[in-house]
């Protein structure tokens, strides 16, 4: 069974609406399932018309506040795309290969 842990990898501000307003967010998934490992980075942007309840100042932020910014969609995606790399790894698929023609 996959372990999938979302990271926060860096965020981009601006001093408008408010200092340190946050409108992009990289982030990575991991996935871990025994001996195999995977990741696909994500990056989700926001503007201020989206913006819901008060503002947060920047030195406040935790990874969990932030995290709860990304919609729930985007991490199943990337978590989807990440159990794939997995499943490629555990059970590599057959590549057709090179044959020599047999007259030659």
């Amino acid at each position: 069974m996959t372990t999938f842990t979302t990271t926060i990898q860096s965020m981009y501000t601006l001093d408008t609406p408010d200092p340190g307003y946050v409108v992009n967010v990289l982030w990575e998934v991991q996935g871990v399932d025994g001996q195999y490992t995977a990741s696909i980075g994500g990056n989700t942007q926001f503007n201020s018309a989206d913006q819901q309840g008060s503002f947060i100042p920047y030195a406040s932020l935790t990874p969990e506040i932030v995290l709860g910014w990304i919609p729930q969609n985007q991490i199943d995606s990337a978590q989807a795309c990440v159990q794939g790399q997995i499943d490629s790894l555990i059970n590599p698929p057959v590549s057709p290969q090179v044959a020599a023609l047999p007259w030659a």
